[in-house]
């Protein structure tokens, strides 16, 4: 009886050993901040420091629990920012500054991206060599938190163009349903050319070239989440700059793992496309040129996107940079 009695007490004391090492894991966890991220476009190279981020701990080494969801071709990063689903969002800056035109009271924590990759191209056996050839084409474009840039240079030229709405493919274009596409240099510009027309087949007109050398891709929270969890945000921040940082470092693992997402979510890709994406994006965040360090968004830049949106007769200001923009990042980031 006692030798029973004696197991008894031994299997006891293990299970509670089990359950307290259990519930103390249940209680670290609960304690980690969740933070829900969502890019403002399906799954891509394009985001791929944020995957990498997670993949490589670096989210949960800076204290939390981070879960990554995407917008649609029917629902933007802004409607997901607004119906309080995601707490960070990525964003251009254009789409943003609308928004924030439009009521939604968003800030930016971070700016990654310091260039535009926006172009329009087209064929040269459609004889179209300059911007003023624009006129009385048929020119492909994106739905309108992409658009206001393109618009805008077509309008500060006078040109009369027939604007022919698109969501991401670029097949209207291949059969000759528009004269002119819209595309972003590290994605439509390069699936163009894999679709069998050669880069000395193309004629390309850089925005950039034209005075709107305006960054795109950056970093939105709500205002009142950033008055509330700044501490949480500024670690995300961090952390997704790290990813940046290894993705830049690693890229063949960094294209692996975009491409076993993109085909885990069923998206038709391939590791050559998203190797190019990958640098493009990575050259883009580059600060050449520029007084402002990574993460940072420049004075000018927020001007001239206020100037745009003013001349479109799309935005009334009633807020300026400082109350925009909340950097978030340490210097250490910023080199």
């Amino acid at each position: 009886m006692k030798i029973f009695s004696i197991v008894r007490i031994i299997l006891k004391t293990k299970l509670l050993v089990i359950v307290l090492i259990l519930s103390s894991g249940i209680v670290i966890n609960a304690q980690k901040p969740k933070i829900v991220f969502a890019t403002h476009w399906l799954p891509q190279a394009q985001f791929a420091g944020y995957y990498v981020a997670l993949d490589q701990g670096f989210y949960d080494e800076a204290g939390l629990d981070v879960e990554i969801i995407h917008a649609t071709t029917t629902t933007n990063s802004m409607e997901i920012l607004e119906s309080g689903k995601a707490d960070v969002v990525s964003a251009f800056l254009i789409s943003a500054m609308h928004s924030r035109c439009d009521g939604l009271n968003l800030v930016n924590i971070a700016q990654l991206s310091q260039h535009s990759a926006i172009l329009f191209v087209s064929k040269k056996s459609g004889n179209i060599k300059s911007l003023e050839d624009f006129n009385g084409k048929k020119i492909g474009i994106w739905n309108k938190d992409f658009s206001d840039m393109p618009r805008s240079l077509i309008k500060e030229h006078k040109l009369n163009v027939e604007w022919v709405p698109i969501l991401s493919s670029v097949n209207l274009f291949l059969m000759g349903g528009v004269d002119i596409l819209t595309v972003m240099y590290y994605n439509e510009y390069h699936l163009i050319y894999l679709s069998g027309i050669n880069h000395d087949e193309l004629n390309t007109v850089f925005l950039s070239d034209f005075g709107y050398d305006i960054p795109e891709d950056g970093l939105y929270t709500l205002q009142s989440t950033y008055s509330n969890r700044e501490k949480e945000l500024k670690a995300f921040t961090s952390a997704s700059l790290k990813g940046w940082e290894y993705a830049a470092n690693n890229r063949d693992y960094t294209v692996k793992l975009v491409v076993d997402l993109m085909r885990n979510e069923n998206i038709p890709t391939n590791i050559i496309h998203q190797r190019w994406m990958l640098d493009k994006i990575l050259g883009f965040q580059a600060t050449k040129g520029k007084s402002v360090s990574k993460g940072e968004l420049d004075p000018n830049d927020f001007e001239q996107v206020k100037d745009i949106l003013q001349n479109l007769d799309s935005c009334k200001f009633t807020y300026t940079y400082s109350d925009f923009f909340k950097p978030l990042l340490s210097k250490s980031h910023n080199k």
